[in-house]
C-alpha cells in the first residue's frame, strides 16, 4: 500500500533483509569478519547483543556467505535444548537417521563430522541460537563438544548467540571450565543516532527512494524510541509509512512518528 504512494520499488525494513540491502555498520562487518575467521580454525565463538539489535540478521548473512563446498551451517534453537535433543537435531540437519539407543548418537554424530571433514572436506559450523536460555547442563554439554577432538583436530565451529545476559552468566565461576575455552567473544552493539539516520536512509534508497523522507527531528524522536535496535527502527518506520501513506503526508514528520508510537507501539 505505502509503497505505491512513496514511488518506492521494493518494501524497505524487511524482517528477512536481502544481501543488497544489508546495512553494513562497521560493528556488522567486523562481527562478519570474525565469524568467518573462527569458521576457518574451528574456534569457539559467542555473540551477544541486546534485544532486537540485528543478532538474527548478521547470522543470516553469515550464512549466505559461507562457501558451501567448504562449509555446512548446523542451526538450532531452542530454549528447552538438552543434550538428548541436540544431537538427533545436528544429525537430521546432515541427513542421518539418528541411531538407538540415544547413548549411542553422540558418537554417531562424531563419526559423520569426521567423514564430512575427512572425505568432503567440509567444516560443520554449528549455531546455537537463544544461548541465552540454556540449562546449564546443556551448556556443560557444549563442553564436551568442543572439547572432543578428532584426528588431532576438530572439524567443528561452535557459535553461541544470545542475548547480552549470556556472557555475564558465562563469566560467573560455575561456568569457568567452558569459558576458558571460547576462542573469541563478539557484542553486537545498538546504533547510535548517526547510525540509525544512515540505517534508514539506507533502507529507502534499496526500497529506489531519491529523497529525505523522514525529517531530522522524527529520526531524532525514532532514536529515542528504539535505543537503536534495528527491530524496534523497523516496527516504527513500517507503522508509520502505514499512516503517512493514509493520511496522505509525503513527508514523515517527528508528529506522525509521535502518534504512531502512542497508538500503535505503547
Amino acid at each position: 500500500m505505502f509503497e505505491a504512494f512513496y514511488g518506492m520499488t521494493r518494501t524497505p525494513f524487511p524482517r528477512d533483509v536481502a544481501p543488497d540491502a544489508l546495512y553494513a555498520s562497521p560493528a556488522v562487518e567486523e562481527i562478519l569478519g570474525r565469524l568467518h575467521y573462527a569458521a576457518a580454525r574451528q574456534w569457539f565463538v559467542v555473540v551477544t547483543g541486546d534485544c532486537g539489535v540485528g543478532k538474527s540478521t548478521v547470522l543470516r548473512h553469515f550464512r549466505r556467505q559461507l562457501d558451501p563446498t567448504a562449509y555446512t551451517l548446523l542451526y538450532v534453537a531452542d530454549s528447552k535444548l538438552t543434550p538428548r535433543t541436540f544431537y538427533p537435531a545436528l544429525l537430521e540437519q546432515l541427513g542421518y537417521e539418528p541411531h538407538r539407543p540415544s547413548s549411542a548418537v553422540k558418537h554417531q554424530l562424531h563419526r559423520e563430522l569426521e567423514v564430512l571433514y575427512g572425505l568432503h572436506h567440509r567444516r560443520a559450523i554449528v549455531v546455537v541460537d537463544e544461548a541465552h536460555l540454556l540449562s546449564r547442563t546443556m551448556v556443560e554439554e557444549l563442553r564436551f563438544v568442543v572439547s572432543s577432538q578428532m584426528d588431532g583436530q576438530s572439524p567443528l565451529t561452535l557459535v553461541l548467540v544470545g542475548q547480552t545476559d549470556l556472557w555475564e552468566r558465562l563469566r560467573l565461576q560455575a561456568y569457568t571450565a567452558i569459558r576458558q575455552r571460547i576462542n573469541l567473544q563478539c557484542r553486537l552493539p545498538a546504533w547510535d543516532r548517526a547510525e540509525v539516520g544512515a540505517y534508514i536512509q539506507h533502507q529507502l534508497q534499496v526500497a529506489g527512494v531519491d529523497h529525505a523522507l523522514f525529517t531530522d527531528t522524527a529520526l531524532d524522536v525514532i532514536y529515542q524510541f528504539s535505543g537503536g535496535a534495528a527491530r524496534a527502527i523497523n516496527q516504527v518506520c513500517t507503522q508509520s509509512l502505514f499512516y503517512g501513506a493514509q493520511q496522505g503526508h509525503r513527508v514523515i514528520d517527528d508528529r506522525i512518528i509521535t502518534q504512531v508510537i502512542q497508538g500503535e507501539l505503547s
